[in-house]
């Protein structure tokens, strides 16, 4: 679907490029040029690697989304037909445990989408935020209802000594509250809302945007996949609010069963689009 979306464009954005998939397929389909950001330094090495044999059509650079204008403008590019942002925790990230974002395996709990970034890790979310911080964050990144007893539990463990694991913390919150059989791991929520706080995806999302929308030539296309309703409210208000975009989604796609059947991790996506007007249209 992001490859017919964006098919023919001489310039798209991959604003969070990652393993580089939709990156290839896109060159691969004929688009001119891709310029690929990531801020997760291992991502973007691996992907240079991978898109090596298509010279300069690729275009890397670490960084950011919300510093999406800037990086494009400093490449000397204007005008783009289309950007895509794929939000959210890639599978190689996932499958590192030393990046600290799985609770189904051990490792430090960073989470951090850059391992130089600077700021807060995991652990300091966990080891620093007061009880009433952690419910917040847990209960507004997360959607997690139960949010309460999962910060009281906690505050209590690390009374005993500091967290410093993903498996540890996973363990303290499926012991806080109870696990339907055949659900969702206890903690995947909690999980979801600390790594958002520690990225500060909404805000890197809501500032990128409107960088976004001024790239876009006319006819240009902004395509995002979201991975859960906070993400993806956020980017029907914007689309709503702009009267310059055209929806070409009325409502978000999701994947196919044979999508997810090859890719279970895609289930939850959420896809939308929409084709930038020009002026007069509007």
């Amino acid at each position: 679907m992001v490859v017919e979306l964006l098919s023919g464009k001489a310039v798209v954005i991959d604003a969070t490029v990652g393993g580089g998939g939709h990156a290839e397929a896109l060159l691969r389909d004929g688009v001119g040029t891709v310029i690929g950001l990531d801020r997760d330094e291992a991502a973007l090495r691996g992907t240079v690697g991978r898109l090596g044999s298509l010279g300069a059509r690729f275009r890397p650079v670490r960084s950011r989304f919300s510093r999406l204008a800037e990086v494009v403008r400093g490449l000397g590019v204007r005008a783009v037909g289309g950007v895509l942002f794929d939000l959210g925790v890639s599978s190689m990230q996932l499958d590192t445990p030393g990046r600290g974002f799985s609770y189904r395996s051990a490792g430090p709990l960073d989470m951090r989408m850059g391992s130089a970034d600077p700021g807060p890790t995991a652990a300091t979310v966990v080891n620093t935020y007061s009880e009433e911080q952690l419910a917040n964050v847990i209960y507004l990144f997360g959607e997690e209802w139960r949010s309460r007893s999962i910060a009281r539990a906690i505050v209590r463990a690390r009374g005993r000594a500091p967290i410093a694991g993903t498996d540890e913390l996973a363990a303290i919150v499926a012991g806080a509250v109870p696990r339907r059989r055949g659900g969702p791991h206890p903690a995947r929520r909690t999980f979801q809302a600390l790594r958002i706080e520690v990225n500060q995806e909404l805000e890197e999302l809501a500032a990128s945007l409107p960088q976004a929308a001024s790239l876009l030539e006319p006819a240009g296309r902004l395509v995002v996949i979201s991975y859960h309703s906070l993400e993806d409210r956020l980017v029907k208000r914007f689309l709503a609010e702009d009267p310059l975009f055209l929806p070409l989604t009325r409502r978000p796609i999701r994947p196919s069963v044979a999508e997810v059947a090859a890719n279970p991790r895609a289930r939850s996506a959420l896809l939308r689009a929409a084709e930038r007007r020009t002026e007069a249209a509007a």
